[in-house]
């Protein structure tokens, strides 16, 4: 999404050769080739640890940390935290190419002369950066809080933050922008309000 943006702001007159089918198809594939290859790597890891401490997990569904609470070999704990910091480094690579993005499209729509023209560019780039910041944030304080604050509670919420909510509002955050629903809504709010 955010090479969407930076190419439709920053290169308007490049969006249909850098942006055509196949490079969409190819970024796609390399986020699911990722995607997978991380999870198979966490499930192959999860399958292997012996569970010495029973097997229910105070989660909606099965999340690293709450499992390797319930196992009893360290050794296991040390290849998880390895592959942990493979996938940091994969993110973190991510999250940099997605920062150097949003600074680029700043810096081109900061240039722009016309107000409208400023408001209009960030009313598509705020939203997706909103629910990025949102997914990054929450998943990352999940993964590296403190034991300490560690509780049944603060954890399902955190699962939620970062699992449910942002898959839930980019489709209302997109059809939001659709200007018959934004006439439907305001004319369905006159009505109860």
């Amino acid at each position: 999404m955010c090479y969407d943006r930076y190419v439709s702001i920053c290169k308007p007159l490049h969006y249909g050769t850098l942006l055509g089918s196949r490079a969409c198809a190819h970024m796609a594939a390399a986020a699911w080739a990722s995607a997978f290859i991380n999870a198979l790597l966490h499930t192959a890891n999860t399958f292997s640890l012996p569970l010495c401490h029973g097997n229910v997990l105070d989660q909606f569904f099965c999340e690293i940390p709450p499992i390797l609470k319930l196992s009893c070999s360290h050794s296991n704990h040390l290849r998880e935290l390895g592959l942990l910091v493979f996938s940091i480094c994969v993110t973190s690579g991510c999250f940099v190419f997605i920062v150097f993005s949003y600074v680029q499209i700043f810096r081109a729509v900061l240039r722009i002369p016309t107000e409208q023209g400023r408001h209009k560019a960030f009313s598509t780039c705020l939203p997706h950066l909103a629910v990025v910041s949102l997914f990054i944030s929450t998943g990352t304080f999940s993964y590296l809080k403190p034991p300490s604050i560690s509780s049944p509670s603060l954890n399902l919420a955190l699962s939620v933050l970062y699992s449910v909510v942002p898959p839930a509002l980019n489709p209302l955050i997109y059809s939001l922008r659709n200007q018959e629903l934004q006439a439907a809504l305001r004319k369905m709010m006159t009505v109860y309000f």
